[in-house]
């Protein structure tokens, strides 16, 4: 047997060992000529909502590349996505046996980082749009990403329509883009197909159980910013109530509170998995009419600015480090979640874990809390109630692994 003919038989093996077809169902590699279509029947379709957002799609050298233009948007809700008809290349019948389901890989890099997309199949006869939906954390922009979702219990068989797509949602009032180096989706068997790439992360997934977490780390500091009053020090925020007087950190409006926390006992350590972000609150004020994306906190990442902030004199002035907003407090939200209402209430925000590895291992300086929409929202700062009601991060490190030093983590127990 010549050389190159054992290497592709071996290829070919290999690929059958692992549940993949011998050649992608449906693969489109953007070699070009770009076929656009707005139904996504012969071509591409690319469409924009939920706000002001322009999205197109254009060729180029052996890649798509989808341009997004939110410079005229207000509010950072819009999303914009690709969509392509793919069941006519797909064996249908055979995922229709059991055990079978649908795999969708790309290859993407992004110019602006860090982003998430997402991934999602569906067909005409889906209702719950975030079923079958994975996001994607691109950490660094200019590098290109192989991303991939396996689903489960897809629901689709001879004569649906599947379609698949790749968006963006809510990454700021700016220009960006995504280039599309190709985008497969396949019918394979679900127990031999390989881990999925990226790694995937749930769109808004249940809360964990907070007390399923190891540690509990309480924040090291937390500070009330104004960003129509950027040079003033606002650590002495109260608010006085029938309950008494409380130091707070104060969400609404052009207010926003800033955490960070001293990682140092867990330099080099390893998350398990998604953790939560615990808030306790004071107080919260917001209309009595439920609104989409509205009334809501918006947890971001804080990307830059200066790293160690003392909050007893900083303002946004010194924080910032005179940069805009954009380039330190990430526009693409962690995640958007209502606060629980009443004093102690504990609202829980579930933090991925490419962000919470990149707080441990310091690429992330912390956490801000800002308001989505027109809401009034206090929680208690670490000063009050003897630190019993500060924000903790709830995590569990990888097996093996155990805090090193003399640590501020805590059992995750309710005080």
């Amino acid at each position: 047997m010549t050389r190159p003919l054992l290497a592709g038989t071996l290829l070919a093996a290999a690929l059958f060992v692992l549940g993949l077809p011998l050649a992608a169902q449906f693969r489109d590699d953007f070699d070009g000529p770009l076929v656009k279509d707005p139904e996504g029947a012969r071509g591409w379709g690319f469409v924009a909502g939920e706000g002001r957002a322009v999205i197109d799609l254009v060729q180029g050298p052996g890649f798509a590349t989808v341009a997004v233009d939110a410079t005229k948007d207000r509010r950072n809700v819009w999303w914009a996505f690709i969509i392509r008809q793919v069941s006519g290349r797909l064996d249908l019948a055979l995922l229709r046996r059991p055990g079978h389901e649908l795999r969708i890989e790309a290859r993407v890099r992004t110019d602006t980082a860090p982003r998430r997309v997402n991934l999602h199949l569906n067909t005409q006869r889906t209702t719950d749009f975030h079923s079958h939906l994975m996001e994607y954390d691109l950490a660094q922009a200019g590098t290109w990403t192989t991303i991939s979702m396996t689903t489960r219990g897809f629901d689709a068989g001879p004569g649906d329509t599947v379609n698949a797509q790749m968006a963006l949602m809510d990454w700021g009032l700016g220009r960006y883009r995504v280039d599309v180096d190709y985008i497969r989706v396949d019918v394979v068997e679900a127990a031999k197909a390989p881990p999925d790439l990226g790694p995937p992360i749930p769109y808004h997934p249940p809360v964990t159980d907070p007390a399923s977490f190891a540690h509990a780390l309480p924040v090291a500091a937390d500070l009330t910013v104004d960003l129509a009053e950027p040079e003033v020090n606002l650590d002495d925020w109260r608010v006085t109530d029938p309950g008494g007087t409380a130091r707070v950190l104060s969400v609404g409006g052009s207010r926003l509170a800033l955490l960070r926390w001293d990682f140092g006992p867990l330099a080099g350590k390893r998350v398990a998995g998604p953790g939560l972000l615990e808030l306790a609150t004071r107080s919260l004020a917001l209309s009595a009419e439920e609104r989409p994306d509205f009334g809501q906190l918006r947890v971001v990442e804080t990307i830059g600015g200066e790293p160690g902030w003392d909050e007893r004199a900083a303002a946004w002035t010194e924080i910032s480090r005179g940069a805009p907003r954009e380039l330190v407090l990430d526009p693409q939200p962690i995640i958007d979640w209502p606060v629980t209402a009443g004093d102690g209430g504990r609202t829980y925000l579930t933090i991925p874990v490419p962000v919470l590895q990149r707080l441990l291992d310091g690429k992330a300086l912390g956490i801000a809390l800002t308001p989505l929409g027109s809401i009034d929202a206090a929680f208690y700062a670490r000063e009050e109630a003897g630190g019993t009601r500060a924000a903790r991060l709830l995590f569990s490190l990888q097996e093996g692994q155990s805090l090193s030093g003399d640590s501020p983590a805590l059992a995750p127990k309710e005080k």
